[in-house]
């Protein structure tokens, strides 16, 4: 049985990669670029890496920085409406993922007509059908992957949906680790625990292969390895290189693995309570792990080992139960709250969030143990009391 495993065109990866740009840009034949980054970013300068190297080579660009984190619909109705009515040749995006992600919504969308909703993946009518605008990103965090996937996260009333076409993917990704250097503990904690997730997730995943299983162990290995410096010292490049390395891996395992339980749940908490989606992923993992221990014991045995740890003298089953004692650890010793409490997250909205988290059928599917409402809702429970509890 043959399967497809897509990967970005070109990228660059390692210190000070962004040494790039300026001849991938080159190959385009464009004149004006539209630079899509936070605000944060342009305020300390970091966009300026980007943006003088384009201007000293002779191009034509424009800041724009109306993003904000997990962006809701309407920030990418916005972006897209003024990509088109600007007719920028490229879109370069610099950040976290919520820039990388709307910049490869306005890429495409720019290109074709309609609003943003009507390509959301749970309800939209409208399909894409062109390619758009050349693409490059340049991630700043090391956490969401976005630069190697085809997924373009928005946020909506009470939870998140996507617009997803392989025509999403960036022409170039550049993932320098010395961008990194300034980000803060808690967004470099944050970030980190979601690429691991993507690792951890893609690795059980009902479509997991042997290619992304390769990804997804190096990702957790560099990860699981790096993380706890990169947050207590985070001019450590070592340690801010592993973490772009592992993201970048990670990314490329769930985009052809898919990710499942956490991300499904992490979804609604996102949507509802508006807290990072780094945070509600990290909140979550060992509950998620927890309750579906039973139904993938070997491939947790597999990254309890990758974490570091021997599972050489127990059994599988032992070492499962300590592969989620770890990943509950982990996001301890990297200072996230490890309960929904611990995010104003009250017991009476775990209803709600059950109701919102069981729609997400498109990633629910991917998980190894079929989740009911039943089955999301003592999840949440579990995460709300900080108790690990498994399916009965």
């Amino acid at each position: 049985m043959s399967e497809k495993i897509t990967f970005t065109p070109i990228s660059y990866t390692g210190w000070d990669s962004l040494s790039h740009l300026i001849e991938e840009v080159n190959r385009f034949n464009v004149k004006k670029i539209l630079v899509i980054t936070d605000p944060f970013l342009k305020d300390i300068g970091l966009t300026n890496k980007v943006v003088e190297p384009l201007e000293t080579a002779g191009y034509s660009t424009e800041v724009y920085t109306d993003v904000v984190p997990e962006p809701p619909l309407a920030i990418g109705e916005k972006l897209v409406a003024y990509t088109r009515d600007n007719e920028f040749d490229m879109v370069i995006g610099i950040g976290g993922g919520s820039a990388l992600d709307l910049t490869k919504l306005a890429g495409v969308l720019a290109s074709h007509e309609g609003n943003v909703a009507d390509y959301l993946n749970l309800t939209g009518t409208k399909q894409i059908t062109k390619k758009g605008l050349p693409t490059i990103l340049i991630p700043t965090t090391s956490g969401t992957g976005s630069e190697v996937t085809n997924i373009s996260v928005l946020s909506l009333e009470t939870t998140k949906d996507v617009v997803t076409h392989d025509y999403l993917l960036a022409d170039v990704a550049i993932v320098d680790p010395a961008l990194t250097i300034s980000l803060p503990p808690k967004v470099t904690a944050a970030t980190g625990v979601d690429a691991l997730t993507h690792a951890v997730e893609a690795y059980i995943s009902e479509n997991a292969s042997p290619i992304s299983d390769a990804l997804a162990l190096q990702a957790v290995r560099l990860i699981s390895n790096a993380i706890r410096t990169a947050v207590s010292n985070g001019e450590d490049k070592q340690a801010r290189t592993d973490m772009s390395y592992g993201s970048y891996l990670a990314g490329l395992a769930f985009f052809n693995a898919g990710v499942a339980g956490v991300h499904a749940l992490a979804y609604p908490i996102g949507g509802q309570f508006h807290i990072a989606h780094g945070d509600s992923n990290a909140v979550l993992l060992p509950y998620v792990m927890g309750y579906i221990r039973q139904s993938c014991e070997k491939r947790m045995k597999d990254i309890y080992d990758a974490m570091g740890f021997s599972s050489a003298n127990i059994s599988q089953e032992e070492a499962s139960y300590k592969c989620v004692a770890e990943l509950k650890r982990l996001v301890e010793d990297v200072n996230i709250p490890s309960t929904l409490k611990g995010f104003n997250v009250t017991e009476e909205a775990l209803e709600s969030l059950t109701n919102d988290a069981i729609e997400q059928k498109r990633i629910l599917a991917r998980s190894p143990m079929p989740l009911g409402k039943d089955d999301i809702y003592t999840i949440y429970k579990a995460a709300f009391d900080g108790i690990i509890v498994e399916k009965k």
